[in-house]
């Protein structure tokens, strides 16, 4: 099993090319099941999830052929409207599979998801939603059972907010009979990522990116290309590196008006930034009170976002006050503390909420990777620790990272990816 090893104190120059998002590319991947036509699509991102998505869509007879640096998926004949459990229980995105086969199909048979342990992530918005739109749902044996002649338009309105909810009735909604309501859905940018696509290939949908979203079902989508959105969450890791390590950093390939909320706390802890349209460079000058501690609290989008929880706690661990975090999405993402503190960090959990004093310097050691975004953390604290930290567990970094490790080395940082 793959470990990463750094050594701290070097701070980062240069540039380095944000890749495509993860978390727009894997429901656009299912969005393929919609349509007997091909969808090409571009600037897909060269991740775990990504390969088991492909795979998931393979088993289901959906073939895809690469070629000049795009995919094309081709879903003339779906053969199999099935998500097994060895699939899905390695990435929850699976469940955004149920949709599209349900819609397309007529039934599915979708697995119960498994993923990262962040916290319960329960998908009875989806099922709520699919029900509310006609469709007969069992639950057996940790499966959902799905059947539908064809699905009719209705207002939904989801209990809590869920991005892959959202997503996956968007998608069942595009080739229902009438008209279809969502309200209070999700507003994230891969959102209006996917509704892009989807009415490239013909969808009618309008109000993507705000709370209540309208789809007006036709019988049929077509092909389409389609680029997938440089990923935000890979921008603000790079974005907190350079903060925690200090130097000078360009970031290219970008979307800096999907990332305002973390923009405006790095500013806060002392990152000098300017933005361009599709461009991104940040500047600390190491040095005693260059870095702040800053209070933040994760909400849903436009708020500071809880995918960058994690990875803005490393800077703050050796900031020059006390940060206070409050993670108010998922009650089981503060994993990352413990090992943050095998480094010399001085953190304490209240509930939901981490008390981080800033210490002189943490120092190497060897730490376990829990999730992926605690990965990524762990990677920055590696960054500024003293001596060598060695992490263990990195797939959980391969499934949202591509070669995180060769990106940091090109900005000057001493890592290296060991067996």
């Amino acid at each position: 099993m793959d470990k990463l090893a750094i050594e701290g104190g070097v701070a980062l120059k240069g540039e380095v090319s944000i890749s495509g998002a993860k978390n727009a590319a894997l429901p656009i991947l299912c969005a393929a099941l919609l349509t007997p036509e091909p969808l090409t699509l571009d600037n897909l991102p060269q991740l775990n999830d990504v390969r088991t998505m492909r795979s998931l869509l393979s088993q289901m007879g959906v073939r895809a052929e690469a070629h000049n640096g795009a995919l094309t998926l081709s879903a003339k004949q779906v053969d199999w409207p099935l998500a097994p459990y060895e699939m899905v229980k390695t990435m929850r995105a699976s469940i955004l599979a149920l949709g599209p086969l349900l819609a397309r199909c007529g039934e599915a048979r979708v697995s119960l998801p498994g993923g990262c342990a962040i916290g319960l992530r329960p998908v009875d918005q989806h099922i709520k939603g699919l029900q509310a739109m006609g469709a007969e749902i069992d639950l057996d044996h940790g499966y959902i059972d799905a059947k539908a002649t064809r699905l009719i338009g209705a207002r939904f309105v989801f209990d809590v907010i869920t991005v892959t909810g959202t997503e996956n009735l968007m998608m069942a909604a595009t080739l229902a009979s009438g008209t279809t309501v969502l309200e209070n859905a999700a507003r994230e940018p891969e959102i209006v990522d996917l509704a892009d696509c989807l009415i490239a290939m013909g969808a009618r949908i309008t109000g993507a990116g705000s709370d209540r979203i309208v789809i007006e079902g036709v019988a049929t989508l077509h092909g389409a290309r389609h680029a997938i959105m440089p990923d935000r969450i890979e921008t603000g890791t790079f974005l907190a590196a350079a903060l925690a390590a200090g130097g000078d950093v360009s970031l290219a390939a970008v979307r800096p008006d999907t990332l305002e909320a973390v923009i405006d706390k790095l500013v806060e802890a002392g990152a000098d930034i300017v933005t361009e349209p599709t461009r991104i460079r940040i500047r600390r000058e190491p040095g005693p009170g260059s870095l702040k501690s800053v209070a933040l609290r994760t909400m849903p989008y436009p708020g500071f976002p809880t995918d960058m929880q994690a990875q803005l706690m490393a800077p703050m661990t050796v900031a020059d006050d006390t940060a206070v975090i409050t993670e108010t999405i998922f009650e089981n993402r503060m994993m990352h503390v413990q090992e943050l503190k095998r480094l010399g960090a001085d953190i304490e959990v209240e509930g939901n909420t981490a008390i981080v004093k800033g210490v002189r310097a943490l120092t190497g050691a060897t730490v376990m990777a829990t999730d992926l975004r605690a990965s990524a953390c762990l990677v920055i604290a590696g960054l500024i620790a003293e001596g060598e930290t060695v992490i263990d567990r990195i797939y959980h970094l391969d499934r949202g990272y591509e070669r995180i490790e060769e990106k940091l080395s090109a900005l000057g940082a001493r890592i290296r990816r060991v067996a």
